[in-house]
């Protein structure tokens, strides 16, 4: 691939990743989906160019995403999980065995919940309501819930994944040559 087509490509999937994060403030009830398909954007970044341009881009919607999208607990989660997620995930199975992949995977997506919290409540200063009826417990039981959702989540980029190699790639190679 030429050098501008890598840029064109990195420029149009930064600014659909960007265009994504901006739709929290229209559709405030995606503010987790929404970071997520941002991140999975990135999929055809890491297999077309490589990890390095993948990574550029991600900075550069992070970047972006803290300037001009309204709802910052959404950038902060694309920031601290759903944009290099898709980056590091085949490295993870590459070269690791398939039970000490997963306790790294879900400790790297631990680490980035508690994180996103944190920021999200002290820096930004967003509240977080507690669930009716489980009071002091309410975090654990969304982190349980949340880690459920990462599972899925990491099986559904797995599939898109696949389903870009042998569906989509063909299309995509005659568009950016």
């Amino acid at each position: 691939m030429k050098q501008s087509s890598k840029t064109a490509l990195g420029g149009i999937i930064s600014a659909l990743s960007v265009l994504l994060m901006l739709l929290t403030a229209v559709l405030p009830f995606m503010t987790y989906a929404l970071p997520l398909l941002a991140g999975t954007l990135l999929i055809v970044m890491v297999i077309e160019i490589g990890k390095g341009w993948a990574a550029a881009v991600y900075v550069a919607v992070s970047l972006l995403a803290i300037f001009v999208v309204p709802d910052k607990e959404a950038a902060v989660f694309y920031i601290a999980f759903f944009g290099y997620y898709p980056i590091i995930k085949s490295t993870l199975e590459k070269h690791l065995p398939r039970v000490l992949e997963w306790v790294v995977k879900l400790l790297i997506f631990n680490a980035a919940c508690v994180l996103g919290w944190l920021l999200t409540v002290y820096v930004f200063r967003i509240p977080f309501d507690e669930l009716p009826g489980l009071g002091k417990w309410s975090a654990l039981v969304l982190l349980g819930v949340a880690n459920v959702v990462f599972f899925i989540y990491d099986i559904m980029l797995t599939k898109v994944v696949t389903l870009y190699l042998y569906r989509l790639r063909k299309q995509f190679r005659r568009i950016f040559k």
